[in-house]
């Protein structure tokens, strides 16, 4: 029978649970399904989910009501389960999340299960953590290795992994050069601030880089990481590897590269920040914009970026056994860190709960006016893009038994009204495409580059139509002036 008071059951309401393969129906004929288990542990540990007993699923995956015998029995012995700790280390539901419905005869019972908060985690079956602990992907429902678990238990913790005091390091293993330019950043953003005058070691304090240990100024895992030298943060976090790719000639694997392990620079979290940033907003334009007497030299595109970046520094699980990876391609940014978000996506696209995994290197990036306390800092950026009428960011969280947690956030650099073939959407205006040309040309583009930024098909309508005449007109030249079939010829904006 329908429980009293709830509504017909409609199985178009469950349409949102078949993202992210959130819904799962059991036949449950011969009473609780074993499997149920499995699939509360993997709903909890990833983005919740519904499960529905009494139904079966056929191979076109349409679904058939085929009814449970006694959903009275059925529903108490779930209880009985849920609240076994031996069986499920903890119950997230609540009575309204299990309920009853009739349909055609057939008694069905839906039992929806929420994600479990990161205090929470692992939700585990059977009194086994390791053994017991499941999440869930396309496939399904799988068992955690023991680094996802490893991963789950950490992010428990209300201190987080940089608050760590490192005793068996000293501020001297810290790379000066790195500590000088950021007291510069520092001191310029808080202009007669009483800490501009301390010594380094009591600023380190102040700013959560290191400790007073025993008597000893002793670094914190967060000073070792954003000051610290590549060889020696790697002592501490064995995984640790900072990685960005610039591709931006089709021709070459990559325009430009840094790695922390390159051993030419420190290695450390700061001036990876400080080289990375200038170089993936080299090409962005700085319309003339002044605040008071001063020009103002970052648009909100710029500061979106930045924010980006350090979102990316300061929510990687440098225990992973992944590289963060930032991409600079014509068309796009994509900045991938390991680790999932640690409040979840859905919270972190609705933002006004800011809850880093590394607190300690985000407190440093916010004092140098870099990050976002108030949780805003995704949103924001989602916003810029919005007003800069370029496609829509993306967020995704990768994870699987075969491959370490990480998260990737996607910055597309294309109009959000471009379409997919320049050829035949809106901007079938050439006088738009010209102003698109220009705007790409700001740095050296090749024809093939022009050619895919637009998405048009046909290269002799780009060097007919759009790139002659814009060179005719004086608002793009040559790099190769004196040889216009050179193979390595490109294009710049006037």
């Amino acid at each position: 029978m329908v429980m009293s008071g709830q509504t017909q059951f409609d199985l178009k309401n469950f349409d949102s649970y078949r993202e992210d393969n959130r819904l799962e129906v059991k036949k449950a004929k011969g009473g609780l399904p074993k499997s149920l288990w499995d699939t509360y542990s993997s709903f909890a540990n990833t983005y919740g989910g519904c499960i529905i007993l009494g139904v079966v699923e056929h191979e076109d995956h349409t679904w058939e009501t085929c009814g449970l015998k006694d959903v009275s029995k059925l529903r108490k012995d779930f209880w009985d389960v849920m609240n076994n700790p031996e069986k499920v280390s903890i119950n997230l539901l609540r009575e309204v999340d299990v309920t009853d419905y009739e349909i055609n005869g057939d008694v069905i019972l839906v039992i929806r299960v929420p994600r479990a908060t990161r205090e929470n985690k692992p939700v585990f079956i059977n009194g086994d953590m390791f053994a017991g602990t499941f999440k869930r992907n396309w496939e399904g429902d799988y068992h955690c290795t023991k680094r996802e678990v490893l991963a789950m238990l950490r992010d428990q913790a209300d201190d987080t992994p940089d608050m760590k005091i490192l005793e068996d390091y000293s501020i001297s293993d810290f790379d000066k050069s790195s500590i000088r330019a950021y007291r510069v950043r520092y001191n310029t953003r808080h202009d007669n601030h009483p800490w501009t005058q301390l010594p380094d070691d009591e600023f380190l304090v102040r700013i959560g880089a290191a400790k007073d240990y025993k008597g000893k100024i002793v670094p914190t895992a967060a000073g070792l990481l954003m000051f610290g030298q590549e060889y020696l943060i790697t002592t501490e976090f064995p995984e640790y590897f900072l990685d960005y790719r610039e591709k931006l000639d089709p021709n070459i694997r990559w325009t430009d590269r840094v790695q922390s392990q390159s051993g030419d620079w420190s290695g450390n979290i700061f001036d990876f920040f400080a080289q990375v940033y200038p170089k993936i907003t080299a090409d962005f334009k700085k319309p003339f914009m002044t605040e008071g007497p001063y020009r103002v030299e970052e648009t909100p595109k710029h500061l979106a970026v930045r924010e980006a970046i350090a979102n990316c520094l300061v929510n990687t699980d440098y225990f992973q056994s992944w590289s963060v990876v930032i991409e600079r391609y014509p068309d796009r940014i994509t900045l991938a860190n390991p680790g999932l978000v640690r409040l979840g996506k859905e919270q972190m696209l609705k933002g006004g709960i800011s809850e880093p995994r590394n607190k300690n290197l985000f407190k440093m990036f916010n004092l140098i006016g870099v990050g976002e306390h108030a949780g805003s800092g995704v949103p924001d950026i989602f916003e810029v893009w919005k007003r800069e009428k370029l496609e829509a960011p993306t967020v995704e969280e990768q994870f699987g038994a075969d491959k370490p947690d990480r998260t990737i956030i996607n910055l597309p650099l294309l109009s959000a009204n471009l379409g997919t073939d320049l050829g035949t959407s809106a901007y079938d205006d050439e006088v738009d495409k010209k102003k698109l040309i220009i705007e790409f040309c700001v740095r050296e583009r090749s024809k093939a580059e022009i050619q895919e930024y637009l998405k048009i098909k046909s290269e002799r309508y780009v060097r007919q139509k759009l790139i002659t005449p814009l060179i005719l007109e004086g608002k793009l030249r040559r790099t190769i002036p004196d040889k216009p079939q050179s193979k390595n010829q490109k294009y710049i904006a006037t």
